[in-house]
This record gives structure tokens, C-alpha cells and sequence, in this order.
């Protein structure tokens, strides 16, 4: 199973690519260059999670080469690691702890890649497709992609956590089809909830949405989250996850979080 899913996870980090630099093409082919600059301003983000992977490369030990340094600037760092992922498990099997390490690291990646590079890129051609052109086929096979690799990015990292709990066996394929379908769900009514709002209000979305940050923030600093040992670092880190919380949940303490979630959804909905 773990050879699996880095499998299906670096073919829909190529679908999506491939959409994006579609989406690219066409904006620039049509002289929409407004769409096409804020289109390619959404890949900038992406390059924290590619210095991310070069700094964890050299702390495993791993001296990055100019081979290695290029493929981070072309943004393949992540295919690089899937790739060592998928060798790995042809080579020892599921059960190897260097294994689980390696799939660790490339989810872990590949969450923020897709939380800072994928979900700009789902609301602008979401407002793309909603607001300027609702019979862009590109721009909405783009979204799409775009809405079920970030779905499966939060998957596969809640897969890895549970992979990470004592006594634990990979969860079937029923299991992770389901938590597919809701996080798409949840992710594709709320980014589409937003699009709608700021086609009808505009920039009033900024405020709903800095509101819906601030008061996600300040729910996170009141649970003393001590996943950040520095004070400084641990504000920053409770913004940025305040900013996540706008669109889903994500699990980063231990222990139960049936409470949290359902604070999390009373407050959302």
C-alpha cells in the first residue's frame, strides 16, 4: 500500500503541472496577460517547499549537487523524492523504517507545496471559471486538478500520522477513499463559497476571511500548541495555520481531536 500511494501522488503532481502549464499557455496565447502574471506569481510560493527539501537533503546527509540543485529550481525537487520512494519500496518492501522516514518527509513537502502553491492557484482559476469565463475548459480541468491533488495531499498526510501511531497497520483502500471524498468536498464547497462571495462583494472577502484568520489564530494560540518551541516562531507558526484554517482542519497535536474538530466545524459552518 505505501508503494501506492506515492505512486498515485506523484501522477497527480503531473497532472497538475501539466494543467498549470496548460493554463499558462493559454492565458498567454489569448493575450490575457493579467491572468496569465498572477498565474505564474502562484509558483512562487512553491520554491519554500523546494528550500525546505534541499535543507532536509543536507541533514540527512546528503550533499545537494548541481543536479540536485537544478531539479529544485525546475520545482522537481518532490518528484525527485517520490521517486527515491518508489525505489526504496521496489528494494526492501513496505515494512523498512528508512522507508516510512522517506514517505514522511515527501508528504510532509508536498502538503505545504500544495497549501502554498496549489490553493492560489485553485482560487484564481476558480474565479476564473465562476466570475470571467465560465466556458474555460483549461482554466477549469486546471482547478479541478488542482482541487483533487490538494485533497490528496492532506490525505496522504493524515495517512503518514496514522502510519506513525503505535501498532498501526496501513489503512484500506476504503478508508483513504473516503477521507479523499471529504477533504474534496470540504475543500471544493469552501474555496467555491469563497469565489461566490467575492464575485458578488468583491473585496469585501478579505475581511470575512481576515476575520475567519484572526479568529482562528487566536483559537490556536489559546490551546498552548507546543509543536514550536520559540515564542516569535510559535506565533508565526499559529498564523500561518490560522490562514490554513480558513479552508480545512488539520491535526497538529497529539492525541484526540474529536473536540477541536467540532469546535473547528461549529465555528466554520
Amino acid at each position: 500500500m505505501r508503494g501506492a500511494v506515492p505512486r498515485l501522488s506523484l501522477t497527480l503532481l503531473a497532472a497538475e503541472s501539466g494543467a498549470r502549464l496548460c493554463a499558462i499557455i493559454h492565458y498567454l496565447v489569448r493575450g490575457q496577460l493579467g491572468w496569465f502574471g498572477l498565474t505564474v506569481a502562484c509558483l512562487v510560493p512553491g520554491y519554500a517547499a523546494q528550500l525546505l527539501s534541499i535543507l532536509w537533503f543536507r541533514a540527512d546527509g546528503h550533499a545537494p549537487g548541481c543536479c540536485l540543485l537544478a531539479l529544485h529550481l525546475l520545482q522537481l525537487g518532490l518528484w525527485k523524492r517520490y521517486w527515491d520512494v518508489l525505489r526504496a519500496a521496489a528494494k526492501t518492501g513496505d515494512g523498512a523504517g528508512e522507508l516510512l522516514a522517506q514517505l514522511g518527509d515527501v508528504c510532509v513537502l508536498r502538503l505545504l507545496e500544495a497549501l502554498l502553491q496549489t490553493l492560489p492557484h485553485l482560487l484564481l482559476q476558480t474565479y476564473v471559471v465562476v466570475a470571467v469565463d465560465p466556458t474555460g475548459f483549461i482554466p477549469g480541468v486546471s482547478a479541478g486538478l488542482s482541487l483533487l491533488s490538494l485533497a490528496w495531499a492532506l490525505v496522504t498526510y493524515s495517512y503518514f500520522t496514522f502510519l506513525l501511531k503505535p501498532g498501526h497497520l496501513s489503512p484500506p483502500a476504503a478508508v483513504i477513499l473516503c477521507l479523499l471524498l471529504w477533504r474534496t468536498g470540504m475543500l471544493g464547497t469552501r474555496v467555491l463559497a469563497l469565489v461566490l462571495f467575492a464575485r458578488l462583494y468583491s473585496f469585501w472577502v478579505f475581511a470575512v476571511a481576515g476575520l475567519h484568520w484572526l479568529l482562528m489564530s487566536f483559537w490556536l494560540g489559546a490551546q498552548q500548541t507546543d509543536i514550536v518551541a520559540q515564542p516569535c516562531r510559535w506565533r508565526l507558526f499559529n498564523c500561518l495555520l490560522g490562514a490554513v484554517y480558513i479552508f480545512c482542519y488539520i491535526n497538529v497535536r497529539p492525541g484526540p481531536s474529536r473536540t477541536r474538530v467540532t469546535v473547528f466545524y461549529a465555528v466554520s459552518t
